[in-house]
C-alpha cells in the first residue's frame, strides 16, 4: 500500500502541546488580548509579558484572577485549573488589593466605607486574599469594628439605617467568609466582640442578613473552641434563640436551631440535661413542630439534618440511664420495683401483719415477681444489671405502668395466667425491647454529618422514647400471641429451647414491624401505631413469602450449575454497570465545621476509563459536569489503592462529628503515588458502593460490596426464571434422569451411507 507523504509547504494542523493554554486576558479601557500561556513558564513571567503588552510598569504589583463569578486570584497551585478559552482579567495583586481595602474599609466617608466592605465580603472567598488580608491584622481590625466602631453611628442609624444595615451586613459576611478558610484560630475573640455578636440576634431580628451571619458567628465559635463555648452560653439564651424559630424565614430558622445543637453538643455531661429540661420549659419541642415541621412548606435538606441532629441529641440524653446499672441495695430504685407490683396486683389482698407473715410476704412478692416476667423471682432487682439497657428499661416500665395502666395491666394478667411455657413475660420483654429500641435508634452515638433521617413523631410528644416503647411492648404482646398462635416453629421452639430462643425470634419479627413503620415516616405516634397494626404476623409472614418469591434461589444441581454458568456474564454486566456510573460521576461535598456553606466537588471517570477528572464546584450541579470544567485529572494507572473506613487519611483527622459510625461507613480514599490522596465522603450507602465497586473494577479487583451482591441475587435470579420460562409447572428433579436400557434393536436407525 504506497504511501502519500504531505507537500513540504502543506499546512498540517497539530494539536497544541499539552502545557499551552489559550486565554482571553481583560484589561479595563482596553481590548482584551488573545494569548497563549505556557504552563511551564513561571506566573511571574506570563504576568509580566501581559503587563508588557499593556506598557504597565511594576509588573510585580498585578495578578491574574478568573473572570467568572468567583474572581479568584490564579496562583502557582492553582493554575493547572486554567482551560483552554478560559477569561483572565489583569488586575491589582492579592497584596496590594488587600493593602487598598484595608485602608478603604477605615475611610471616614460612609458611603466609600460601605462600598469598601462590599469589596472586601466579595474578595474574602478567595484564600488567596484572605491570607493577604489576614497578615495585615485584618481581622482584628473587623473585630474593633464590630466591638466599638458601629457605636460611632448610633446616632445616624435612624436617618441612615439601610446603610447601617448593609455596613453591618458585610461586616460580618467577610468575618465569617475570612474565618472559613481555617487561617486564624477562634479562640483568639474578646468577650467584648462576643456580646456585641451576641446582641445582634436580638436587635436585628429584624434585618435577615446580619441575624443569620450573627447566628453562623455564634455557631462556630461553640462548636471550634471550648472556651467560646462557655462564653456564648453565658451571653446568648434559649428564650432569646426561640422568636426566631417563630418566624416564616426556613434559613434563620435553620441556623437557630443550628445554634441550639451545637450548645447541646458542646455542653458537660452535667450541664445537658439542665438545658434539655430548659428547652421542654420553652417549649421548643411544640414550636419546631408547629412553626416548621408542620410548616407550609417543604422542608430542605439542611433543615432535616438539623431536625436529624436534635432528634439524636435529645435521644442521645437518655444514654446515662442506658448505662447505669441497678444497685440492688438502694431503696428508692428497689421502690419502683415495688410500684410496678402495686399497680399491677393492688386489688389482691394483702396478708396480715400476724406471726409468720413475713414469710407469707415474701413468698407472695416472689409469686408476684414471676408473674411480672422477671428472672430474679426473689431479687428482681439483679435483672436490671446489664448494660444497656440498665436502668433505661426500669424507666420505661415505670412510664407504662403509671400513664397506660390499663394495658400494663392487661398484658400482666395476660401472661401471668397461662402456663410458663405460653408466657410472654412482661419483665424480660420490656428489658429486651428497651435495649433493641435503643440500638434502632443509635443511643449513645453522635450525630452524622450526611444523615437527614429525622421523624417527626418523635417532636409530637415530650416524652416520645416511652411513648415509642409503651406503643411497642404492646406490638411485642400482640406479635408473641399471634406467633404462639400460627407459627409451628415457634411452638417446637418453646418446647425445645426455652423463653431465650422464642424471645430472639419474636424480637427478630417485632424489629421487622418496627422498622417497617419506621420506613414510612409517620406524622405522629398514633400514626406509627395504626402503620403497626397493618404488620400483624401474618403480614409479615406475607412479605417475607413475596421478598422470596422475588428473590427466589433455586437449589437443585441443574439450576446451581446454570448459575456458576451465568455468574461470569452476569458480574460483567454488574462491573460495565459501575463503571458507566464513574463515568456519568458524582457531586461530593466536602465538610467543614460550618455545614450549611456546603462546599461540593465533583468526580467522574473519562468515557475510555483511564482518567478521572475532579474539582470543586460553586453550588450542587444540576445533571452531569461536563469533563472540560473539572479542573484536576488523576491517571488509574497511578492509582496505587483504594482504602475505606478507619483506613482512610481523612478518617483519622480528630473531629467532633467526623468519627462516627455513619461517616465511617461512607468513607473512601484513593491513594496515588507516594503520598497523594484522594479523599471521598459518599452521599449515601448506595454511591459508596457504586464507587468502591468500580474503583477495585479498574484496579482489577473483586467488587465486594453489599450493593453488588444484592445485584447478582437478584439478576442471577431474574436471568434463570427467564431461561426457565418454557418449563413453567413442571418440577425439575434433583437428579439426572436414569439412562434408559438399550433397545431390542437397532431397526429404526436410518444409514445415511
Amino acid at each position: 500500500c504506497p504511501v502519500v507523504l504531505a507537500p513540504k509547504n502543506s499546512s498540517v494542523a497539530m494539536p497544541p502541546p499539552a502545557d499551552i493554554v489559550k486565554v482571553a486576558i481583560e484589561w479595563p479601557g482596553a481590548f482584551p488580548k488573545l494569548m497563549e500561556i505556557d504552563q511551564k513558564k513561571p506566573l511571574s513571567s506570563i504576568i509580566k509579558e501581559v503587563c508588557d503588552g499593556w506598557s504597565l510598569a511594576n509588573h510585580d504589583q498585578f495578578a491574574l484572577q478568573h473572570a467568572d463569578s468567583s474572581n479568584f486570584y490564579i496562583t502557582e497551585k492553582n493554575r493547572n485549573e486554567i482551560k483552554n478559552g478560559a477569561i483572565l482579567r489583569l488586575t491589582t495583586s492579592p497584596a496590594q488589593n488587600a493593602q487598598q481595602l484595608h485602608e478603604r474599609i477605615q475611610s471616614s466617608s460612609m458611603d466609600a466605607k460601605l462600598e469598601a466592605l462590599k469589596d472586601l465580603a466579595n474578595y474574602s472567598r478567595d484564600v488567596t486574599f484572605a491570607q493577604e488580608f489576614i497578615n495585615l491584622d485584618g481581622i482584628s481590625l473587623l473585630t474593633q469594628m464590630v466591638e466599638s466602631g458601629t457605636e460611632r453611628y448610633q446616632k445616624l442609624q435612624k436617618i441612615m439605617k439601610p446603610c447601617f444595615g448593609d455596613m453591618l451586613s458585610f461586616t460580618l459576611t467577610a468575618f465569617v467568609e475570612l474565618m472559613d478558610h481555617g487561617i486564624v484560630s477562634w479562640d483568639t475573640f474578646s468577650v467584648a466582640f462576643i456580646k456585641k455578636i451576641a446582641s445582634y440576634v436580638n436587635k436585628f431580628a429584624s434585618d435577615i442578613s446580619i441575624l443569620q451571619r450573627s447566628l453562623a458567628i455564634l455557631e462556630s465559635m461553640v462548636l471550634n473552641s471550648h472556651d467560646l463555648y462557655q462564653k456564648v452560653a453565658q451571653e446568648i439564651t434559649i428564650g432569646q434563640l426561640i422568636p426566631h424559630l417563630q418566624g416564616t424565614d426556613q434559613e434563620i430558622q435553620t441556623y437557630t436551631i443550628a445554634v441550639i445543637n451545637a450548645l447541646f453538643l458542646k455542653a458537660p455531661d452535667d450541664k445537658r440535661q439542665e438545658m434539655a429540661n430548659i428547652l421542654a420549659q420553652k417549649q421548643l419541642r411544640s414550636i419546631i413542630l408547629t412553626h416548621v415541621i408542620r410548616a407550609q412548606r417543604a422542608i430542605n435538606n439542611e433543615m432535616a439534618h438539623q431536625l436529624y441532629v436534635l432528634q439524636v441529641l435529645t435521644f442521645n440524653l437518655l444514654e446515662d440511664r442506658m448505662m447505669t446499672k441497678m444497685d440492688p441495695q438502694d431503696q428508692a430504685q428497689r421502690d419502683i420495683i415495688f410500684e410496678l407490683r402495686r399497680i399491677a396486683f393492688d386489688a389482691e389482698s394483702e396478708p396480715n401483719n400476724s406471726s409468720g407473715s413475713m414469710e407469707k410476704r415474701k413468698s407472695m412478692y416472689t409469686r408476684d415477681y414471676k408473674k411480672l416476667g422477671f428472672i430474679n423471682h426473689v431479687n428482681p432487682a439483679m435483672d436490671f444489671t446489664q448494660t444497656p439497657p440498665g436502668m433505661l428499661a426500669l424507666d420505661n416500665m415505670l412510664y407504662f405502668a403509671k400513664h397506660h395502666q390499663d394495658a400494663y395491666i392487661r398484658i400482666v394478667l395476660e401472661n401471668s395466667s397461662r402456663e410458663d411455657k405460653h408466657e410472654c413475660p412482661f419483665g424480660r420483654s420490656s428489658i429486651e425491647l428497651t435495649k433493641m429500641l435503643c440500638e434502632i435508634l443509635k443511643v449513645g452515638e453522635l450525630p452524622s454529618e450526611t444523615c437527614n433521617d429525622f421523624h417527626p413523631m418523635f417532636f409530637t410528644h415530650d416524652r416520645s422514647f416511652e411513648e415509642f416503647f409503651c406503643i411497642c411492648i404492646q406490638l411485642l404482646n400482640k406479635t408473641w400471641k399471634e406467633m404462639r398462635a400460627t407459627s409451628e416453629d415457634f411452638n417446637k421452639a418453646r418446647k425445645r429451647a426455652g423463653w431465650e430462643y422464642m424471645g430472639r425470634m419474636v424480637m427478630q419479627v417485632v424489629k421487622e414491624q418496627i422498622m417497617r413503620a419506621l420506613t414510612t415516616k409517620p406524622s405522629s405516634l398514633d400514626q406509627f401505631k395504626s402503620k403497626l397494626q397493618n404488620l400483624s404476623y401474618t403480614e409479615i409472614l406475607k412479605i417475607r413469602q413475596s421478598e422470596r418469591m422475588n428473590q427466589e434461589d433455586f437449589q437443585s444441581r441443574p439450576i446451581l450449575e446454570l448459575k456458576e454458568k451465568i455468574q461470569p456474564e452476569i458480574l460483567e454486566l454488574i462491573k460495565q454497570q459501575r463503571l458507566n456510573r464513574l463515568v456519568e460521576g458524582t457531586c461530593f461535598r466536602k465538610l467543614n465545621s460550618r455545614r450549611r456553606q456546603d462546599k461540593f466537588w465533583y468526580c467522574r471517570l473519562s468515557p475510555n476509563h483511564k482518567v478521572l477528572h475532579y474539582g470543586d464546584l460553586e453550588e450542587s450541579p444540576q445533571g452531569e459536569v461536563p469533563h472540560d470544567s473539572l479542573q484536576d485529572k488523576l491517571p488509574v494507572a497511578d492509582i496505587k489503592a483504594v482504602v475505606t473506613g478507619k483506613d482512610c487519611p481523612h478518617m483519622k483527622e480528630k473531629g467532633a462529628l467526623k468519627q462516627n459510625k455513619e461517616v465511617l461507613e461512607l468513607a473512601f480514599s484513593i491513594l496515588y503515588d507516594s503520598s497523594g490522596q484522594l479523599n471521598f465522603i459518599a452521599p449515601d450507602k448506595h454511591e459508596y458502593c457504586v464507587w468502591t465497586d468500580g474503583l477495585n473494577a479498574l484496579l482489577g479487583k473483586d467488587m465486594l460490596s453489599d450493593l453488588t451482591r444484592n445485584d447478582l441475587d437478584t439478576l442471577l435470579s431474574m436471568e434463570i426464571k427467564l431461561r426457565l420460562l418454557d418449563l413453567e409447572n413442571i418440577q425439575i428433579p434433583d437428579a439426572p434422569p436414569p439412562i434408559p436400557k438399550e433397545p431390542s434393536n437397532y431397526d429404526f436407525v436410518y444409514d445415511c451411507n
